[in-house]
């Protein structure tokens, strides 16, 4: 097996003052020591990385090396896989140890999006998509198709979509490594307004994610180096699905590569959906959210709402979902977001989520998805060694 044995994670937001590899550096600094495991001891880096024309560096896996000297003729390697890039590095640093050619893996999601204007990040993530029917389309236009699908099968669910909204942000109020930590209420993320206009009918600006900087990092280690570490979280499982690009050739209400990645994992796992403590999800917007509900098992087709009003995916739920804010509020640099999930769930469960704590969590579902349900990454993990 693997396990999560240390971590490092910048505050996500506008980080002007920080360069790709200055965000590199200190995550991955701080997860090194969070393990108290020394950089000579690790045998390869794992770099998770979208870019899209973001930003110059085409080649960061080597910007590593600044993490630590001795991290110098180590292999790197950089992995992309759309907004599921970190969970790419992640699920690639896993094989290694498994395969027997690591016994610690070094991973690091990094984004840089801030210093670009709105549009440009915008064409940058249309990258995306599937080009060949999908180009010039933006991305909130995307989600905007699968919204307005689910609105014309199951009605207007604009009040489903800002109870999302507004329980995100009243959860990023506990995440200090949030970028927006500021409660909206769900009038608010209801109406259309000035400060919360529409971006791509039905979603209004509280639908979508937002635009950040910053990084995250783990530190993965075998079985027979758990004995060296003071805390351990098991991927327990794990499963990766990959869909066709093209949204026409789909049925966009089924979310048919979430649910597929997300019950292979429950599979290999030997549990199912109510066996789940909390769960990080890919709230990239609202609906993929409220389709996320679905494609766990937690509602049937059309009655995702339900789970919203009943308080289950709440803090203090059965279930809570995105107690960090998600990437509603706590941001979305997008190579760091897979890595960052993995990072919360694991501190949820070793009990070590300061004011985010869910009581009693013992086992969390990650979420973590590349396009428009395209790459699909799901990962079980369980405390081990608190």
């Amino acid at each position: 097996m693997v396990y999560i044995a240390g971590w490092g994670h910048t505050k996500f937001g506008k980080l002007t003052d920080m360069s790709l590899e200055d965000m590199i550096t200190a995550a991955g600094r701080e997860a090194l020591t969070d393990a108290g495991i020394g950089a000579e001891a690790v045998d390869g880096v794992w770099i998770g990385h979208f870019n899209g024309g973001l930003v110059p560096d085409g080649f960061p896996a080597s910007l590593a090396m600044s993490v630590d000297p001795a991290l110098r003729y180590k292999p790197a390697t950089r992995l992309e896989n759309a907004c599921a890039s970190g969970s790419a590095a992640v699920f690639a640093a896993r094989q290694a140890i498994l395969s027997g050619e690591a016994r610690v893996a070094l991973v690091i999601g990094v984004e840089k999006m801030t210093h670009l204007p709105t549009a440009e990040v915008a064409a940058a993530l249309g990258h995306a998509a599937y080009q060949k029917e999908e180009a010039g389309l933006s991305f909130p236009g995307v989600f905007a198709l699968f919204a307005q699908a689910y609105f014309d099968r199951y009605g207007d669910q604009s009040r489903a979509l800002a109870r999302i909204a507004a329980k995100n942000h009243g959860n990023s109020v506990n995440n200090p490594l949030a970028q927006l930590q500021k409660p909206f209420d769900e009038d608010f993320c209801a109406e259309v307004s000035d400060r919360n206009p529409i971006i791509a009918a039905p979603l209004k600006k509280t639908d979508c994610s937002l635009v950040s900087d910053g990084a995250a990092a783990l530190v993965l280690v075998s079985d027979d180096m758990l004995g060296d570490v003071t805390k351990a979280a098991r991927l327990r499982a794990v499963a990766q699905v990959n869909d066709i690009m093209p949204m026409s050739r789909r049925n966009l209400l089924a979310f048919e590569g979430p649910r597929k990645a997300i019950h292979q994992a429950y599979g290999r796992a030997g549990i199912t959906v109510n066996d789940l403590d909390v769960a990080e999800v890919h709230d990239c917007f609202t609906i993929a959210e409220l389709l996320i509900y679905e494609a766990m098992g937690l509602a049937a087709h059309g009655h995702a709402a339900d789970v919203l009003e009943g308080g289950v995916v709440h803090a203090g739920g059965r279930l809570p979902v995105n107690l960090s804010g998600g990437l509603k509020a706590k941001g979305h640099p997008v190579g760091a977001t897979g890595v960052s999930m993995h990072t919360l769930i694991a501190r949820q469960v070793l009990g070590q989520a300061d004011a985010m704590q869910h009581p009693g969590a013992e086992l969390g579902l990650v979420f973590n998805m590349g396009g428009s349900g395209v790459a699909n990454y799901a990962s079980i993990i369980e405390a081990v060694k608190a």
